[in-house]
Parts: C-alpha cells; sequence; structure tokens
C-alpha cells in the first residue's frame, strides 16, 4: 500500500520532545559583558583634576557632551567622579556662588566600579539599584573605561532587535 494511504498509528505520535532553552543559553543577550559594550562605544574617559573649578567642569561637561566626569589623580588614579546631579545640588545649596568652588568638594568619593568581564545585565541593575548614571571600568587597578546607563541600554537594545531579527528569518525562512 503506497504510504500516502497509510492509515495513521500511535506510533506516528511519538516524536522527540524538545526542552524550552533560557534567553542567556539561547542568545548573546544574556551573555553580554561590559567588554563588548566599550568595543563598541570605545574607552576614552574624560577626566578632570580635584583642584579644577566647577566652572571648568561645566565647560568640559558641555563641550564633550558627557553627563560625568572622573576625578583622577596626576597618576590616572581614581578620586572620585562628578556628575552633573552632584553639580545641581551644588547650585541650590550655593546659588550664584557654586562656579568657584573645587571639584574636590563636590565630587562623590566613593565610586563603584565593574570590570569588563562584568554582565552587562548585572551592571544595569547594580547602577539602576544604586540610582547612579555612570560607572569607571578597572582591569588590573587601571582604568579601561566608563559606562553610563545609556550605554547599556542603547547595548541591550541593539542586541534585542538583532535577536528579534533573527527570530523573524527563523520563522518566515
Amino acid at each position: 500500500m503506497p504510504e500516502s494511504y497509510r492509515p495513521h498509528f500511535p506510533s506516528d505520535d511519538h516524536k522527540e520532545k524538545t526542552h524550552s532553552q533560557s534567553l542567556e543559553s539561547n542568545s548573546a543577550v544574556g551573555n553580554a559583558r561590559i567588554a563588548d559594550v566599550l568595543g563598541k562605544k570605545g574607552n576614552a574617559v574624560i577626566t578632570i583634576r580635584p583642584q579644577e573649578t566647577l566652572g571648568r567642569a561645566v565647560e568640559i561637561l558641555r563641550d564633550r557632551n558627557v553627563g560625568a566626569l572622573l576625578v583622577t589623580d596626576a597618576n590616572g588614579a581614581i578620586q572620585g567622579i562628578l556628575s552633573e546631579r552632584d553639580i545641581v545640588r551644588k547650585l541650590a545649596e550655593t546659588p550664584g556662588r557654586t562656579l568657584p568652588h573645587e571639584v574636590a568638594q563636590v565630587m562623590t568619593e566613593k565610586v563603584i566600579t565593574c570590570t569588563g568581564d562584568d554582565l552587562v545585565e548585572a551592571v544595569t541593575k547594580r547602577m539602576s539599584d544604586g540610582r547612579f548614571r555612570h560607572m569607571p571600568v578597572v582591569e588590573n587597578g587601571r582604568l579601561v573605561g566608563l559606562v553610563s546607563i545609556g550605554d547599556l541600554v542603547n547595548f541591550r537594545l541593539v542586541q534585542l532587535e538583532y535577536e528579534a531579527l533573527k527570530l523573524k528569518q527563523l520563522i518566515v525562512g
């Protein structure tokens, strides 16, 4: 009897079962590291010395179109971080007398860092939980970059768009 006329048998229903995979195991999104972000955006870090004035810091922020400056000593060691938010707080405290203050008086001294091996997802969570938007990247005690929450979100969005495209291609063929 030709195969097309063969009746249905219960054994026809026995097919190999597959199991769902997690996003982490099925794509690069969950495995993305900070080094991947720096590879796309670059590792340039704009710094300022602690003895500089807020006036100078504001000029650098404006001219470089960034939201924070890493404060380093002459050897490049991290002393603190100065964000737009730090400057706004000082403006509220000393209206009209803010710009002559030294960066050291206004900067955030406790700087939380990450490494290139840290997962993007974990660093994003640390930044969100800590309510800060910039994190220096350090390798072997040496500054190698700075990531912002915007950098991480944009990186993830590009990855997710790529994953969605790949899924569409898989479905459509």
